[in-house]
């Protein structure tokens, strides 16, 4: 799922204004899951086959930065051909991780929303 490194700053910026309307995260769920279907992929798209993707996919997002030092990964979204590629890879991320949702039964936004509250009880203010 990753894109050409040849892709200029000019495409992406064109991605943006055909998509200015943020879509809802049901919205995008469902389109990911039209996307399989209409490929046949469902069966593929095991909790496992959909982990280890998500897997891959961070890990390629990692890529990224392995060798930069602090200040230099503070920095990756000015170099636009970066910037698109760190921007593809959050993507790939996030489809995986809410097709793997989709599979599960889980609402990606409840299951965060617990678990800022779960770390709220553990890591009080002040300690």
């Amino acid at each position: 799922m990753t894109e050409h490194p040849d892709q200029s700053e000019h495409s992406d910026q064109s991605e943006q204004s055909e998509h200015s309307e943020r879509p809802d995260l049901a919205a995008l769920q469902r389109r990911l899951a039209e996307f399989a279907a209409a490929r046949r992929w469902q069966p593929y798209h095991t909790p496992k086959n959909l982990a280890a993707a998500l897997s891959v996919e961070a890990s390629e997002l990692l890529e990224i930065f392995q060798w930069l030092t602090p200040e230099e990964s503070a920095r990756v979204m000015a170099d636009p051909r970066t910037a698109h590629r760190v921007r593809d890879e959050i993507a790939d991320v996030l489809a995986y991780l809410l097709q793997l949702c989709e599979v599960l039964g889980v609402d990606p936004l409840a299951a965060l929303e617990a678990k800022i509250d779960r770390n709220e009880q553990r890591f009080p203010i002040g300690e």
